[in-house]
């Protein structure tokens, strides 16, 4: 069991836990949520003992290993496997103690405890994890020194799951994964035979791998039993009661203030007057749970261009002398929103870079619109921002011109507030880093906006706003990403890149994701080709989609509107009945209308998916 008790720890003065206490039992999975700077990863340190708490304690059981993700393997000439081997220090110690004993009795020892341990399975266990983590057999031969910093972050997650701690701490794992990597780690996670802790913004990962929310609010610690789905209704309710209970205190407040004011200076109700005041000083305040500030991206809306935007014949893109990718013939229109799927090393990236015009094509035919632009996010370019400049002058290196009142505007429009727009990005954190590298390649208005892990180090609110921005977005939407949520949210069409092609995948993400689980082969699309639907049928169908989305869109304003007027403590009053009455008939009203709504959505989308497929 791991019990936290009443610790506290500030930063330069600025406390991040003030007497928070949890209690983990052994064998429980938790993810750690909260916003981004609220001291999760300081929560991680704190348990390991590498920073010295200000007060309470921190208990484990005697002797329990903790274990976590530090840093990167080095570029060593050992093998990944025996890397990972080695992780497991005390089958390693017995290992070569085996080869130099000579006495009897402690032969028998360790042979016993090499057998207690399993330590003969260990290099087949070692193997799985790493092929789990998209190292086949032939590569996890190979020494560390050939692989990139982030592919030897997966050895060393590889090398801490075998090592199989009894405390296993773990902090974005999937920021370094793909799609597939990430599945896999959650089956994994879900069967780990200890008590785990992982700090993690994946929707998909919390609600599939742990039992458990541990959330970080307030400089508080607050334990939530369930996936983060549960969390965060459970959690909406809490709100939503706490800002009721705080409008009532303060209505009282504001009528106690109120004859306060009225007749502190008459001599016969000054008693009364000071006899109110004092309630009014005795009152504890109720503060609503501190919420994220809005986090909203705002993308610009690009004009619109005429279809297809792209359009490849029997195209073939590759680098030098070798072909990866070949015989693509594909379509992209500016209402498409198109997830790419597939193992790393099959060509997603390269398919990105084509289709950007980062790389040429090595034969067929490419065709782009006339004044198409394109916006194009990958991870490294994060790293490619000047770290010795503010995100001001990296958009004022874009509009010299603009006053800088209208170049905060446009940071403001990605959540870059007026503190962080003059701070160096060497001092931002990654979340901030994402968000300006973003804004940088959507400045254009582009049609096409082409996102490759766009959602490592976004927090969760941030996460949801591009969800949002995204949906709203006019443009074509190109998706690399190991989030299945934003993926789920997204994508209206999937593509496969496998074996040098790129097809549509027919099935859903849940298939997909299943098929990754049982080992089995994503299959490509076999169906034959219905007959070609007429341009203006495809758009008389999407326009069908936009008008019921239109539908639906003003059907949820006006239920947002009547759950506000509901949520109101004073609607019911005795006097307000009536009132009552009238707009929960209207709610229920809503409601109906917005299913069937929704119905119509659906059938419109169904047919013109099957008009475009």
């Amino acid at each position: 069991m791991l019990r936290i008790s009443d610790i506290s720890y500030a930063v330069e003065g600025r406390p991040l836990l003030v007497g928070a206490s949890a209690t983990i039992p052994t064998g429980h999975k938790v993810g750690v949520v909260g916003r981004n700077g609220t001291g999760k990863t300081t929560l991680f340190r704190l348990i390991r003992g590498e920073l010295i708490r200000e007060g309470g304690k921190i208990e484990l059981p005697t002797k329990a290993r903790i274990g976590g993700v530090a840093q990167e393997v080095p570029a060593s000439a050992t093998s990944l496997l025996d890397t990972v081997l080695a992780a497991d220090t005390e089958r390693a110690a017995l290992m070569a103690e085996a080869e130099t004993a000579t006495d009897g009795t402690r032969i028998a020892e360790i042979q016993t405890r090499l057998t207690d341990i399993d330590a003969w399975s260990a290099e087949a266990r070692a193997a799985s994890i790493l092929k789990g983590l998209g190292f086949d057999d032939p590569e996890q031969a190979k020494p560390c020194s050939d692989f990139s910093g982030g592919w030897r972050m997966r050895v060393a997650l590889a090398a801490v799951l075998f090592s199989a701690p009894d405390l296993l701490l773990l902090d974005e794992p999937t920021n370094y994964l793909d799609l597939e990597g990430a599945v896999w780690l959650e089956s994994y996670l879900a069967k780990y035979p200890h008590t785990v802790l992982i700090i993690s913004h994946d929707r998909g990962l919390l609600n599939r791998a742990v039992g458990a929310i541990l959330h970080l609010e307030d400089r508080k610690l607050h334990l939530y039993q369930g996936a983060y789905d549960t969390f965060a209704k459970t959690r909406a309710a809490r709100l939503a009661a706490a800002e009721a209970e705080a409008k009532k205190q303060e209505q009282r407040r504001a009528h106690l203030q109120s004859y306060v004011d009225r007749f502190r200076y008459k001599a016969d109700k000054a008693r009364q007057a000071q006899s109110r005041l004092k309630a009014i000083a005795r009152m504890e305040p109720i503060n609503s749970p501190q919420e994220a500030a809005l986090r909203a991206f705002t993308f610009p809306t690009p004009e619109e261009l005429s279809p297809p935007i792209i359009n490849m014949e029997s195209a073939s893109v590759g680098y030098g002398e070798t072909t990866i990718l070949s015989r693509l013939n594909l379509r992209i229109d500016q209402d498409d929103r198109i997830a790419l799927l597939g193992k790393n090393g099959q060509g997603k990236s390269t398919l990105s870079k084509l289709l950007s015009d980062r790389l040429d094509k090595q034969g067929g035919r490419v065709t782009r619109a006339n004044k198409l632009r394109i916006g194009y996010f990958a991870q490294h370019q994060v790293d490619e921002l000047h770290i010795d400049e503010s995100p001001l002058d990296h958009v004022r290196r874009h509009f010299p011109a603009e006053t800088p009142a209208k170049l905060r505007a446009r940071l403001g429009g990605f959540g870059i507030g007026a503190e962080q727009a003059d701070t160096v990005v060497a001092r931002l954190s990654g979340g901030q880093k994402a968000r300006l590298s973003l804004m940088l390649a959507t400045l254009d208005a582009p049609h096409l906006l082409i996102l490759d892990e766009p959602t490592n180090h976004l927090d969760m609110e941030s996460r949801e706003a591009l969800v949002d921005a995204l949906t709203d977005y006019t443009g074509a939407v190109i998706l690399v990403s190991h989030d299945m949520h934003l993926l789920e949210l997204v994508a209206d069409r999937l593509w496969l890149v496998k074996d040098g092609r790129v097809t549509p995948y027919e099935e859903d993400l849940e298939t997909y994701r299943k098929s990754l689980l049982s080992s089995e082969s994503p299959k490509e699309a076999t169906k034959p080709k219905p007959k070609k639907v007429s341009q203006s049928v495809v758009q008389d169908l999407k326009a069908e989609v936009r008008k019921c989305e239109t539908r639906m869109t003003k059907l949820e304003e006006m239920r947002d509107e009547l759950a506000r007027r509901l949520g109101d403590p004073s609607v019911y009053d005795e006097d307000n009945s009536a009132k009552l009455e009238a707009w929960q008939a209207k709610y229920s009203e809503v409601m109906n209308a917005l299913d069937r709504a929704e119905d119509l959505w659906l059938r419109a989308q169904d047919k013109l998916e099957k008009a475009t497929t």
